[in-house]
């Protein structure tokens, strides 16, 4: 009987099959846009001077309430320890300790801001539905552009240091141009295109390396958004037909089962093995 009952707790908690479950996520999907709305609401001065107390008795309930969902999750898992140490029940930790420190310590108010993790639980729901395939997708093609994008950002890196450098020797130390450091913050401001303006070159041979800096900002943001948008469009060529492309030869025509391209012999991705596993399953 008890062994029943736990599984459809589990059931209703940690799927979203069924129409209980799918009930409890969007009562906590509720809960939890709701508490950041509180925890907005209460950081503006005035409305925290007006409804504060209205605000920390309502917070109260929202902290309750993941309190008893956090150990009903706990007491329903399989493997607790690795549930308490996942991302994912670290964030639900997370959330809900704040508002008990302020009982026990004082001048902890401040930690009362970590209520905004609850915004990542928003993950949980996502992770017990149809999103999960789209969060493979998405972060498998995130991965898989990241050294190629660690590679080109470190070459801007240096880039921004060597320009810095002329620049502290061009401007002669003034017009904020102060130490190379300094130099190197406006640097990544005009790469970027921000220009906050509180550093400007005032010589003309500073205004021409700005000038020259500031077209490469144009490849900086382009380079890091082609190179993901490709990796985006061979992920969704190699989710929908298999592997029908290899990310190491770009050659087609293998299997969908297939673990190493038949062409080069490089070994497919885990997760597009896991994507076509799951829709034979």
């Amino acid at each position: 009987m008890k062994q029943n009952l736990r599984q459809q707790i589990h059931e209703i908690v940690f799927e979203s099959e069924s129409r209980a479950g799918k009930i409890f996520d969007i009562a906590l999907l509720i809960m939890i846009l709701s508490s950041i709305v509180v925890v907005m609401l209460d950081s503006v001065h005035g409305l925290h001077l007006k409804y504060g107390k209205i605000y920390h008795q309502i917070e109260w309930v929202f902290t309750i309430l993941f309190s008893i969902e956090y150990f009903i999750r706990l007491i329903v898992v399989r493997r607790k320890r690795k549930f308490v140490f996942s991302f994912l029940g670290i964030v639900d930790l997370l959330a809900i300790l704040p508002t008990y420190f302020t009982l026990i310590l004082s001048g902890t108010q401040p930690l009362l801001v970590m209520r905004a993790l609850r915004l990542l639980r928003i993950f949980r729901i996502f992770r017990l539905s149809h999103f999960l395939v789209d969060i493979r997708f998405l972060s498998g093609a995130l991965l898989s552009s990241f050294r190629k994008i660690g590679i080109f950002f470190l070459f801007a890196l240096v880039l921004v240091i060597i320009l810095a450098s002329i620049m502290y020797l061009v401007e002669n130390h003034e017009h904020g141009f102060n130490n190379i450091p300094q130099c190197i913050y406006w640097a990544i401001t005009t790469i970027t295109t921000v220009g906050y303006g509180d550093v400007v070159p005032i010589t003309p041979l500073g205004k021409i390396i700005a000038n020259i800096l500031m077209l490469i900002g144009f490849a900086i943001i382009a380079v890091p958004t082609g190179i993901i948008t490709t990796e985006m469009a061979m992920a969704l060529k190699s989710r929908d037909a298999g592997h029908e492309v290899c990310r190491s030869c770009e050659r087609r025509g293998h299997d969908h089962d297939a673990v190493h391209c038949k062409f080069c012999g490089s070994k497919f991705q885990d997760e597009h093995l896991e994507s076509y596993r799951g829709k034979s399953d």
